[in-house]
């Protein structure tokens, strides 16, 4: 499944030029010109790690909570600050989220605080994990999975928070990614009763490991140390490690840009799952908010949780 999001900054001057040309606005009017401004300014792409880094964040956005014994399994909890209602209607579905940086302790999950706070005011509440990466001890194949499913089964733990746990979406970027999406196998059983998972979103996700491991960029070439070695020397690792060689959930997809250098789009093309493209969009695009494959990312989540 593929769709193409090309023609949207055309859409957006269509709407902008023909309330422009209106003598007198009413406040509808007023509020189409507002709304069409507000998605011209967001129509960034190819967005690079510096522009990320540089988005303002609000400061102790999040709680930290702890999912286990080690320094770096960690969590950080962002709650949307108004929810309409009382009851069920008082609770926000969920996102959990797995950040990128090709499996390195170069990048923490600091990177994505500004994705997370973006979520929150949509109403989303996000649990954005912390696990020991390529460079920690502990870290690397497999013990960098193994936190991932501690961190998102630590979800069931969040009854007492404003939190709909009949509406988890897990989705993770790049690296984080192909943990999400090797989380999210059937055979994982990360809920056990006290969650539902409704849907899985990687987000320039790495599907095939072997494939990747051969190309030559910095994160692709970071994937034997993740591994211990490379495709021939741990075979048996890299097929349990690639998200392609198993039965994913029902309901996932892949999100990818065209303009990734990163990840290329035949991650997605040849995957066998489903997948959308976003025209001209880089690999930093799905954690600034102000992109047009943020948007999609977005409507992808709303389908989901509304599923």
């Amino acid at each position: 499944m593929k769709i193409l999001y090309s023609l949207f900054p055309l859409f957006i001057f269509f709407v902008v030029a023909c309330t422009s040309s209106l003598p007198k606005h009413t406040t509808e009017q007023e509020q189409v010109i507002k709304n069409a401004e507000v998605l011209r300014a967001s129509v960034l792409q190819n967005v690079s790690f510096a522009q990320v880094m540089a988005l303002d964040v609000a400061p102790n956005a999040s709680e930290k909570i702890a999912y286990g014994s080690n320094v770096l399994q960690y969590g950080q909890l962002y709650l949307p600050q108004n929810l309409p209602g009382k009851g069920i209607e008082s609770t926000a579905p969920l996102v959990v989220f797995v950040h990128g940086g090709c499996w390195l302790n170069a990048f923490s999950v600091d990177h994505s605080e500004a994705f997370s706070q973006a979520l929150t005011k949509e109403g989303y509440a996000v649990w954005s994990i912390e696990y020991r990466r390529t460079g920690d001890d502990g870290g690397g194949w497999p013990g960098s999975l193994n936190d991932v499913l501690k961190g998102v089964s630590f979800v069931q733990t969040f009854k007492d928070y404003p939190i709909d746990l009949n509406k988890v979406i897990l989705a993770g970027h790049s690296a984080g990614g192909h943990l999400a999406l090797l989380a999210s196998a059937p055979e994982r059983q990360v809920f056990k009763g006290g969650a539902k998972l409704k849907g899985v979103i990687g987000l320039a996700a790495i599907v095939d490991v072997v494939r990747y491991s051969q190309g030559n960029n910095s994160c692709q070439t970071a994937t034997p140390a993740f591994f211990g070695g490379s495709a021939e020397q741990k075979p048996e690792a890299y097929a349990l490690g690639s998200p392609d060689h198993h039965v994913l959930k029902e309901h996932s997809l892949l999100l990818q840009g065209s303009a990734d250098a990163i990840v290329e789009q035949s991650q997605a093309l040849k995957s066998g799952f489903e997948y959308q493209i976003v025209e001209g969009a880089g690999h930093f695009d799905w954690i600034h908010p102000e992109t047009n494959a943020y948007q999609a990312f977005l409507s992808a989540l709303k389908q989901r949780v509304s599923e």
